[in-house]
């Protein structure tokens, strides 16, 4: 008898936890993504902030699953799926197209930027979701100081000294506060025409306060943070116009214009195109509807996982889009495949251990919510540091990590402040 095939699209957390549990097992294994390697998306923002390196965060897949003998790893985007024909279309690096079949399909598709109609926004305010996001940011940040050094009259300087964010979620705030530091400590003696401790960071957000899914208590933290920081805060504040020359920000009557040389989006996410390869029912996130055990509903063959999924916690509640939430879902998929594959007794429905929710805000504060504690200030600080660390994949990454952080706090400088990419020159 030939050995079940199963598909994985999508290396990211959900992914890789499933093809890592599925390591050994009677089937064959392909893990499909359009990048060569696994990225650890919750830094990317120090990337982006000069930080930390790209290879710093991001660990090759096949080097990842070299010991996995059973798992294969395909370079290629996928462009559709066949429900009927139980094939994967993927368009690989020549651009010819070619057909994947499986005996069960795992969707890990992850997410995108979300401009909630407004895509022409992308050009002027990129988002952060992949390396190439990381370092073009991270150009448009530090060339926007180089051109401040360099600017003939104080109003140019001015807008290439105003950096806005928008969007009071965790990437938001933390990309806030890495650009309020980078400026007033890592660059504070490097330039002569300019001093960086004027540059002025201004956080946009459309509701009533940050962090929504925190606490109200750890939210006003959180903004009392960013302001000792020096970012401004502006809550209840929505953006109607959006190009490179700035944002129009507030309602009618209360239109106010940031001139800003470098806007950065985090305000919202939408699913891949997953939902529309199934045809299957979505939420207003594109996210597909799954069922207790995160199959889709008449294909118990196709799982879908992580940002992919619209999946429902005990209360009745969508579970977020976090890497721990994608990680037991693709470990919980891997159990249920092998036990049907082992014609054994089906798991039960998937239940999501939260063990709570970090956001951190600059040099010694952070705020967690573990639920029945809620820590703010230094030592949730420590703790997020120590829990980014442990997730990230191969020991050398986590030293390397380490060792950079504790540089920076010790000598107040960033070791990642390289202009690279196209029009860098």
């Amino acid at each position: 008898m030939t050995r079940s095939h199963i598909v994985i699209v999508g290396a990211g957390f959900g992914g890789l936890s499933a093809a890592t549990r599925l390591a050994g097992a009677d089937v064959d294994v392909t893990v499909i993504d359009r990048r060569n390697y696994h990225l650890f998306q919750p830094l990317l923002y120090q990337v982006a902030t000069a930080g930390l390196s790209p290879a710093q965060i991001a660990s090759p897949i096949r080097a990842i699953l070299r010991r996995a003998a059973n798992v294969r790893v395909i370079l290629g985007k996928v462009t559709g799926v066949d429900n009927g024909r139980r094939t994967v279309i993927v368009e690989g690096g020549t651009l010819e197209e070619r057909r994947i079949a499986y005996d069960y399909l795992v969707l890990a598709t992850g997410a995108r930027h979300s401009y909630f109609g407004r895509d022409e926004w992308e050009a002027a305010a990129p988002g952060l979701k992949k390396i190439d996001d990381a370092t073009g940011i991270r150009r448009r940040i530090l060339t926007a100081f180089e051109r401040a050094e360099a600017a003939q009259s104080a109003e140019r300087r001015r807008q290439f000294l105003t950096f806005v964010v928008i969007g009071g979620g965790p990437t938001g705030v933390e990309m806030a506060g890495a650009i309020a530091e980078l400026a007033r400590v890592a660059l504070r003696h490097d330039f002569r025409n300019i001093d960086p401790r004027e540059a002025r960071v201004v956080l946009v957000e459309a509701g009533p306060r940050l962090l929504a899914a925190f606490s109200p208590r750890l939210s006003e933290a959180a903004r009392r943070s960013l302001k000792r920081l020096g970012v401004e805060v502006r809550l209840g504040a929505r953006v109607s116009q959006c190009d490179a020359e700035g944002v129009m920000i507030g309602t009618e009557s209360t239109r106010e214009r940031l001139q800003s040389a470098t806007i950065i989006w985090g305000a919202g996410v939408a699913a891949s195109s997953a939902a529309h390869w199934l045809g299957a029912e979505k939420d207003h996130n594109g996210r597909v509807m799954v069922g207790p055990d995160l199959s889709l509903p008449g294909h118990p063959e196709i799982f879908c996982i992580g940002d992919t999924a619209h999946a429902l916690d005990t209360d009745g509640k969508p579970l977020p889009g976090l890497a721990p939430v994608a990680k037991q879902q693709g470990a919980y998929v891997a159990k249920v495949l092998r036990a049907r594959i082992a014609d054994r007794a089906a798991p039960k429905p998937f239940h999501y251990r939260g063990w709570g929710t970090m956001a951190t805000i600059g040099r010694r504060a952070a705020v967690a919510d573990f639920g029945w504690v809620k820590i703010d200030g230094t030592l949730a600080w420590l703790l997020w540091g120590l829990v980014h660390v442990s997730f990230l994949i191969g020991f050398r990454n986590r030293i390397v990590v380490m060792l950079d952080w504790l540089w920076s706090y010790v000598t107040f400088q960033s070791g990642a402040r390289l202009i690279t990419g196209p029009g860098s020159h």
